[in-house]
């Protein structure tokens, strides 16, 4: 069954860059490629991809600027209200869209299949999804490092039920299926 992840790497005080949207600390840690809840394995389940622009331009800024090479075969969709137009990567299926995610989600759905749907960031990004009743689950790996300020890990009140756990090296790695919205208890 398809379902739509969340799936990202944290500081342990819960920031997936840094407030110079810099991900130094995190490339800079142990992780094995191959080892539980590693992004090879989450990979191999991915039939579509939605990123923010932010994310988008880091990769094209910090990646593809540098030789590298657009890592995805999936269809990629990148979320945007930015007026001026973002480079494209040629030969990537990358196709920009604004506005509301329940669209994009459907189309993108269509295009996975059975596959899964990864939200790549960031973290306002997947509150969208919440917002919108289509995150399924949150994959995160805290990396033993804080940063004290920066773009948070999932700007959103959620209620969530952890489903598993483990040790990548150097990273605590959790799986979280999403129950819904935080609502106070009376």
């Amino acid at each position: 069954m398809s379902r739509t992840t969340y799936y990202t790497a944290t500081s342990l005080d819960g920031f997936i860059a840094d407030e110079h949207h810099s991900l130094d600390w995190l490339v800079t840690q142990d992780i094995d490629p191959k080892g539980p809840m590693s992004h090879d394995e989450f990979m191999g389940r991915v039939g579509a991809l939605v990123m923010g622009s932010s994310t988008y331009q880091w990769l094209l800024d910090n990646h593809i600027a540098k030789g590298g090479s657009w890592d995805y075969k999936q269809p990629s969709w990148v979320m945007t209200s930015r007026e001026r137009e973002l480079a494209r990567v040629e030969g990537a299926d990358i196709r920009f869209a604004s506005g509301d995610v329940r669209p994009v989600h459907a189309a993108a759905a269509a295009v996975a299949g059975d596959l899964d749907i990864w939200v790549v960031g960031g973290g306002d990004l997947a509150g969208q999804f919440v917002d919108a009743g289509l995150l399924d689950d949150v994959i995160v790996s805290f990396a033993p490092v804080t940063l004290g300020t920066g773009a948070p890990l999932l700007p959103r009140k959620l209620d969530l039920r952890l489903v598993e756990l483990a040790q990548n090296r150097a990273f605590a790695c959790a799986r979280y299926d999403v129950v819904g919205p935080r609502t106070p208890s009376s």
